[in-house]
């Protein structure tokens, strides 16, 4: 049984046939996915998700880098009692995109420092969205002290320096598609290196789906793709790799097993 720590049921490539991506994620071992937040609707439309497919679905909730700038008070205070749902595991995802910089930085930041905040008042972890962002980041996880509830780097796709760095912080890491790519040698060295007590996987469907679906509408299903890798990697069978990562999803996310 495989866990996909980090998908968006809720955008409208895979909605549209959630059924068929659920019975497709569980014909393939996928029994338990963590849906996240990326603003408000999509926070709460992952909460009535896990609502309706408890068990299999989980929920966090938050603002992604990118809606940083419809971060308000008054919505803040709404995700606070939103988080308080037993489906919410998680805030998330949070941080920063310099990649798109669809919002400003210093909203981006403002409204990161905003909801690490909330994420501690709710003792709930936090999952991180870093892109091109990798100094500010580690700036103000260690500014704010991030990691009091634990948390993790979802997708990673930094140095192993900066991994050794977040681990040092308390941040398991996550690995996505990419790591499937023949291109990602460091990201390969990475997966080699972390401890196996604090790796997760995940899909972030329906965006970056593994090889040889790359470019193609991701799904729940092919985080078994990179299991696959990742097992390849470490040495070890596919159940192994399973068995772990289920293990720290859940011991991260305060799931029973």
């Amino acid at each position: 049984m495989l866990f996909d720590s980090h998908a968006h049921l809720n955008d409208r490539k895979l909605y549209g046939d959630l059924e068929g991506v659920l019975t497709r994620a569980a014909e393939c071992g996928v029994t338990r996915i963590l849906n996240c937040g990326a603003d408000w609707p999509s926070s709460l439309m992952s909460v009535r998700l896990a609502e309706k497919y408890r068990g299999q679905i989980y929920a966090a909730v938050g603002v992604h880098p990118h809606d940083a700038k419809t971060l308000t008070d008054e919505m803040l205070q709404k995700l606070l009692q939103l988080a308080k749902a037993p489906e919410v595991v998680a805030f998330g995802e949070i941080g920063l995109d310099y990649y798109r910089d669809l919002s400003p930085r210093p909203l981006q930041q403002s409204a990161f420092i905003a909801q690490i905040a909330a994420a501690k008042l709710g003792k709930k972890p936090i999952i991180i969205h870093d892109r091109d962002a990798h100094g500010d980041i580690l700036r103000l996880v260690r500014q704010e002290r991030a990691g009091e509830n634990g948390g993790v780097f979802h997708c990673f796709s930094g140095s192993w320096e900066m991994a050794k760095e977040c681990l040092n912080l308390g941040f398991m890491i996550s690995f996505a598609g990419p790591l499937t790519y023949t291109n990602a040698p460091k990201l390969r060295e990475v997966a080699a290196k972390v401890p196996l007590d604090m790796m997760l996987i995940e899909t972030d469907a329906p965006y970056l789906s593994p090889h040889p679906y790359r470019g193609k509408i991701n799904e729940p299903a092919r985080v078994c793709l990179t299991a696959a890798v990742l097992a390849e990697i470490r040495g070890l069978s596919i159940e192994e790799t399973a068995d772990f990562t289920v293990s720290n999803t859940c011991r991260l996310f305060n799931i029973k097993q």
